[in-house]
């Protein structure tokens, strides 16, 4: 199994203490902790695209080119590229930049996005976006395999035996589809035997496990060997501590302070208490084995090979936080790593087109 530290690089007051870092600040710690995540041994670091409060992530190419230059080994992904507001050939110019900078360490997960405010700012529609996402998807794919392309687009000019540069690094760049709620960002991944990327935050195990059962089966109605899937899922908190008792303390305050938010700002509550948090959420918060023990409960109802966790305290302290993640390294990966299979693919760079 392969690991991954991802940040959506919130930008809000501490849950806890109420301090809003100065914006230049965050973007420091998300460096950091990319360098940091690379020091541990993870194996990969994502950072996400938001285009609305309470986010900094607009831009992800720019924040990853930057962890690019200051890394050497760990893979560099997008959590998620928000294909149906862009357009994918500015996007495809973008991402193949950063590959050739990054020597091809770069994996893409892509989605349509999600929130009304980024929607209106790229005049995105609930009813288009699906049809947008999916012609973005086609064309940016397209972009990436064949040195002309001609195709007729709805949502951006059409191309006529178009050149776009440069070419790319990776042949073809890795693209996952990240799987929240819906069945049409399931069957696109299926459909083009691309990995999909579940989620699994929000809610209990039981949705995204349908969403993940529906995959695999539309993945051999279109022809693609059962072999080859590779599944990814996120998990919903990290605190990984010497004893359960330990972790469920240290993280109760985190997890109120979250819950009160929530309640404020009207969004919908999964769960009310820490204790129901811990056991049917997908938060990785206990001892070592509880985790170990919580990864490969999660494993038997997914099959997946990667799995990420949090890259940014997120109201713990600094210095929990990392310790967190040193335990993580040090006590529940080489177990889930020696257990439990990677993907059905190399993780290394490849070698460039010429």
């Amino acid at each position: 199994m392969k690991f991954l530290a991802i940040t959506l690089i919130v930008h809000r007051p501490d849950p806890v203490t109420g301090v809003l870092k100065p914006t230049h600040d965050r973007f420091r710690e998300v460096l950091d902790n990319a360098v940091l995540a690379e020091q541990l041994g993870f194996d990969g670091f994502g950072v996400g695209e938001r285009h609305e409060r309470p986010f900094l992530s607009s831009a992800p190419t720019v924040v990853l080119s930057h962890i690019a230059a200051l890394t050497r080994r760990i893979r560099l992904f997008t959590a998620v590229t928000t294909l149906s507001l862009l357009d994918p050939v500015r996007a495809y110019e973008d991402y193949a930049t950063l590959d050739h900078l990054a020597e091809g360490r770069l994996d893409l997960i892509i989605g349509k996005g999600n929130g009304t405010a980024q929607r209106e700012l790229f005049q995105v529609t609930p009813e288009d976006q699906w049809d947008r996402n999916a012609e973005s998807h086609d064309v940016f794919r397209r972009i990436w395999r064949q040195d002309r392309i001609t195709a007729d687009t709805r949502f951006r000019p059409p191309l006529k035996d178009a050149e776009v540069w440069p070419r790319p690094y990776q042949q073809p760049v890795r693209v996952w589809h990240g799987s929240a709620t819906s069945k049409e960002s399931v069957d696109l991944a299926a459909r083009h035997g691309d990995p999909l990327f579940s989620a699994n935050v929000t809610h209990p195990i039981e949705p995204y496990a349908e969403l993940i059962d529906h995959y695999r089966e539309r993945w051999e109605h279109y022809g693609h060997d059962p072999a080859r899937i590779a599944i990814g899922a996120g998990s919903a908190g990290l605190l990984v501590a010497r004893t359960s008792q330990e972790a469920v303390e240290t993280y109760r305050p985190v997890f109120e302070a979250n819950l009160a938010f929530q309640k404020e700002s009207g969004l919908p509550v999964a769960f009310e208490t820490v204790e129901d948090f811990v056991d049917r959420s997908s938060a990785l918060i206990g001892s070592p084995q509880q985790i170990v023990d919580k990864v490969h409960r999660y494993h038997a109802r997914f099959g997946h090979s990667v799995l990420h966790v949090h890259a940014d305290a997120g109201g713990l302290p600094e210095s929990v936080h990392r310790d967190s993640l040193e335990r993580f390294q040090s006590e529940v990966a080489p177990a889930l790593r020696h257990a439990l299979s990677d993907p059905p693919f190399p993780w290394e760079p490849v070698s460039p087109v010429p």
